[in-house]
Order: structure tokens, then C-alpha cells, then sequence
């Protein structure tokens, strides 16, 4: 009959390999704020995968966090979808800041189909980014496009209240935006490290 050891003399004795948490490997998605790209583990969006930013209310400056990654996406001639915004993007403002709108399509969706929309766009593997508002989104279907995301290799940035930030979530990166006093992002969830102490300036002077 075999002897029993006690797992911590086999530790200490060198007898047994400890693995080691595999380091984030950087990733190919800046976010186009230097700041934020400093602190994100993977030095930008987690490729392929779910990311929710979350909001006081809609129009504080999300679009202005989103539109580098959005002219570097349809500017490397890829497609990016926008499912049921809350607003009309501002055609002129966005091609000031460098997005091609020919690689741009906006899905318009009743308020019960925008679930699996953005579910469609994500796996067809033909976007390169999906940006949706999902009001009625719960645990399931955040990780329905998780799933989603990875199997089209895509990115999928959701715009979602504040209010879920008590909720746990699937998403890979979770943002909080602030508006007041100062427009600022708060790094409250990322895959691969820990949540920074301190939020990053959402200012033009420092993208």
C-alpha cells in the first residue's frame, strides 16, 4: 500500500511543478487611448470577445471612447455594425475623427429582435466590431454573445446602465464612464489582471 505524503513536503522539496498564471498576451485591438491601452491587460480590447461599457445615461461620450477604434477598423477596410442606436450617428462628426462610413451599417431592430441581431452579427465572421444598447439583456444573453463573439472573432462593445455594474457579467473588459465632474473611465472588470485603483481621463488631449 502506498505511503501518504502530505502535498506541502512534496512542495517544498521541489518534488512537485507549481504552474504559473500565464501572463495576458498582448492583443491586436488598441482602444486609441494611450492611457487606457496602458493599463488593459492585453494593451486594448480583449480580441474576439465581449466588452460592456457602462453608463449614467445615453450621449455622455461613449461614441467619443469607441470612434479610433472604429476609424482604424474601416480604415484596414473592415465592417462594423451599429444595432439599434439610441441616436442617429452624426454622418459628418464621424468622418471628421477618421471613420470610412462606406464600412459602416446600421441595423435598425424593434427592441425584441435586438438580442438576436446582434447575436447574427456577431457569429457571421463578416464584422469586425458590433456596437449594441441591449435594454433588456440578462446574464444569459451577455454570454450568448460572448460566445458569439469568439466564434465570429469579433469585437462586441455594449452600451448598458450603470445600474448592472452590481450584476456580475461574462464580459471579458467591463468600462464605466463617468460624465461629471469630469469625463473619466473606470477599468472595473479585464481578463487577464486586475482592475486598476485609478480611472483613466476620457479627454482628447490625451488620445
Amino acid at each position: 500500500m502506498a505511503a501518504v505524503v502530505a502535498l506541502s513536503s512534496l512542495l517544498e522539496g521541489r518534488q512537485v511543478w507549481r504552474s504559473r498564471e500565464a501572463p495576458a498576451l498582448a492583443g491586436d485591438q488598441p482602444t486609441g487611448w494611450k492611457a487606457l491601452d496602458a493599463i488593459l491587460p492585453a494593451g486594448g480590447w480583449p480580441d474576439a470577445a465581449l466588452s460592456e461599457i457602462l453608463l449614467p445615461a445615453d450621449g455622455v461620450g461613449e461614441l467619443q471612447l469607441v470612434l479610433p477604434t472604429l476609424a482604424r477598423l474601416t480604415q484596414g477596410k473592415r465592417s462594423v455594425v451599429i444595432v439599434a442606436p439610441p441616436y442617429v450617428p452624426c454622418v459628418a462628426g464621424w468622418q471628421q475623427r477618421g471613420v470610412d462610413m462606406r464600412r459602416v451599417e446600421i441595423v435598425a431592430a424593434a427592441d425584441k429582435d435586438v438580442l438576436w441581431a446582434t447575436e447574427q452579427c456577431l457569429r457571421s465572421g463578416s464584422c469586425s466590431a458590433v456596437l449594441v444598447w441591449p435594454h433588456q439583456a440578462d446574464d444569459r444573453a451577455l454570454r450568448r454573445f460572448q460566445v458569439a463573439a469568439d466564434t465570429g472573432r469579433a469585437l462586441a462593445l455594449a452600451f448598458r446602465d450603470r445600474r448592472h455594474l452590481s450584476n456580475a457579467s461574462p464580459a471579458a473588459l467591463r468600462l464605466e464612464l463617468e460624465a461629471t465632474p469630469r469625463a473619466q473611465i473606470w477599468v472595473r472588470k479585464c481578463r487577464g489582471g486586475n482592475a486598476p485603483s485609478q480611472p483613466v481621463p476620457l479627454s482628447r488631449h490625451v488620445h
